[in-house]
């Protein structure tokens, strides 16, 4: 009797394990994640501070971006060389550092830089922090429910770094100094990073460490030419450059040549970095597809929507932070649903439910209205106000925001489950970097390809009007060259994009649900996996010829 009263503390013992693990991998996959959106409502505050121009600015989030997905796999591949628990620990150490020299930066090459550098401390610790759950918790509920927290961070942190982003921007001191706001979202992250690196050896075990080589071309091409394509669209949407110009096409070509290259060493060499064999599995593969194309249509929302309700409705950044509170609630509840449900219900009934909720609630946003016509945007900054300020939160954002959310938390848990499902253990680190890839890089390109599409028919409508503003800026006494107090802006120049932003938003939420379609199409043709198969570990059928 006394032997198997003593033998239940282990067990007790093992279970807080796991917990603080899980809390441990949570806090640093939140604090990567949020670290995408934290700053896009300090945007203009930043610009304001560094002297940053319009088109660099947008470098500020796709820059963390790029760094991040293109070098996932890099850091996937280290973790399984040389131990998950390491590289993770090494991640947010790096991670903690250039937080800490971008919320000091003077000038915008330093600040780029340290975003840059945050990108690589994100891709070494976010795709070890994956296969360390893959790892640690067994097969099984265990394992879903590891996996629906996990998912919730990854939904959940754009959404509170937009809060967060919010609140420290609108402060003004911090602990009785004297601080710029926009600065605080960047060192809030030093502490986190500092303590989560020296707590993890005491919770996370070390991983089998696996034989191999880095594969250095396939590193350099495959992030270089990531680096092109992105580069290349954000050019193409620029007034000053467009389709045609030598940068955009230059960039373009390069970037598919540098990709090409890249797929041909890693058919190659011996210990490729992106082993193709991972993508044998058309479950896995298309749900990778998926996860690139769902969260690409997402982060466009989150940046589109901040602009909107900031520039266009009117709301203080910290008024706009909490106008995506909801969206934090919404992932939460279709997490947690999806999780109970995956044990019991197929994959792609899940998730492509959850694609078509998404798909929805961008066409809904498609559809925002506000009055953008020349003379009431004079009238609009006459009064010191803006051409949206009359809109109804509550019934034209609040729902969308809401639906869109419950549709990302179905999707989230249940890709990343059948993304990582079967993964052989010496690739698990890879699987879990393709999976993280394909949601930055996916959301990269879908900024790219969305500001475009925005640009080009806000310059249309920028045509339309430029006669009629011009006319009654100077019938009002007023020299459309002359800037506008406290903004930086002419009179002309922001008048126009008061006239213009929602044309180029509305469009852009059209296309990003149709790309939201694309993956719904996807997964409900291709993702074939069973959910009695999630809860099991076991080998893949081999398959011969």
């Amino acid at each position: 009797m006394t032997s198997l009263e003593q033998s239940d503390p282990p067990a007790a013992s093992a279970h807080r394990h796991l917990g603080w693990a899980l809390v441990l991998i949570s806090v640093a996959q939140l604090m990567v994640v949020l670290d995408a959106t934290i700053a896009n409502i300090a945007l203009p505050y930043i610009g304001t501070d560094l002297h940053i121009s319009e088109a660099n600015l947008t470098w500020i989030v796709t820059g963390y971006a790029l760094a991040f997905g293109g070098l996932l796999l890099l850091g996937g591949r280290l973790g399984d060389l040389y131990g998950r628990r390491r590289v993770f620990m090494a991640g947010l150490v790096v991670f903690a550092v250039a937080s800490l020299l971008g919320g000091l930066a003077t000038n915008e090459p330093l600040l780029l830089a340290a975003r840059g550098l945050q990108g690589l401390g994100a891709a070494l610790a976010s795709p070890a922090a994956l296969a360390l759950i893959t790892t640690t918790f067994p097969a099984g509920p265990q394992r879903n429910r590891a996996f629906a927290v996990y998912a919730m961070m990854s939904g959940a942190g754009a959404a509170v770094g937009l809060i967060l982003g919010g609140w420290l921007t609108g402060l003004d001191s911090f602990l009785g100094l004297d601080v710029d706001g926009w600065r605080l979202t960047f060192l809030i992250n030093v502490p986190i990073g500092i303590v989560a690196a020296l707590f993890a050896p005491r919770a996370l075990a070390e991983s089998e460490k696996h034989t191999g080589w880095l594969d250095i071309p396939g590193a350099v091409t495959g992030t270089l030419g990531l680096l092109g394509i992105v580069f290349g669209l954000t050019r193409a949407g620029e007034e000053a450059y467009g389709w045609t110009h030598a940068q955009t096409i230059v960039s373009l070509t390069v970037g598919v040549v540098l990709l090409a290259v890249f797929a041909v060493i890693e058919s190659r060499v011996e210990h490729p970095l992106l082993p193709m064999r991972i993508f044998a599995n058309r479950t896995r593969a298309a749900s990778f597809v998926a996860f690139m194309i769902a969260p690409a249509a997402m982060f466009a929302m989150f940046y589109f929507l901040s602009l909107f309700i900031q520039q266009i409705v009117g709301y203080s950044p910290l008024r706009a932070g909490f106008a995506f509170l909801p969206f934090s609630f919404g992932v939460v509840a279709g997490a947690t649903l999806s999780s109970k449900l995956v044990s019991k219900i197929d994959v792609r009934y899940i998730a492509g439910t959850g694609t078509l909720l998404a798909a929805f609630a961008l066409y809904m946003f498609s559809r925002l209205s506000i009055d953008d016509s020349p003379g009431h945007v004079l009238q609009s900054l006459a009064d010191g106000s803006t051409p949206g300020a009359g809109l109804n939160y509550w019934t034209e954002i609040f729902p969308w925001v809401v639906t869109m959310a419950f549709g990302m938390g179905l999707t989230f848990v249940t890709l990343t489950l059948t993304a990582v499902h079967h993964v052989q253990a010496a690739d698990s680190g890879i699987g879990s970097g393709v999976l993280n890839t394909m949601q930055q890089v996916g959301g990269a390109l879908g900024l790219a390809t969305l500001s475009t599409v925005a640009l080009h028919f806000m310059q249309n409508r920028e045509d339309q009007v430029a006669g009629p503003l011009t006319q009654g800026l100077q019938q009002a006494g007023i020299d459309p060259s002359a800037p506008i107090p406290g903004v930086g802006q002419s009179y002309l120049d922001g008048s126009s994009f008061y006239a213009s932003f929602t044309e180029g938003a509305t469009h852009a939420f059209q296309i990003g649900s149709l790309m939201m379609l694309a993956a719904s199409a996807i997964i409900w043709i291709f993702v074939n996996v069973k959910h009695t198969e999630l809860a099991t570990d076991g080998p893949e059928a081999v398959h011969v010829g």
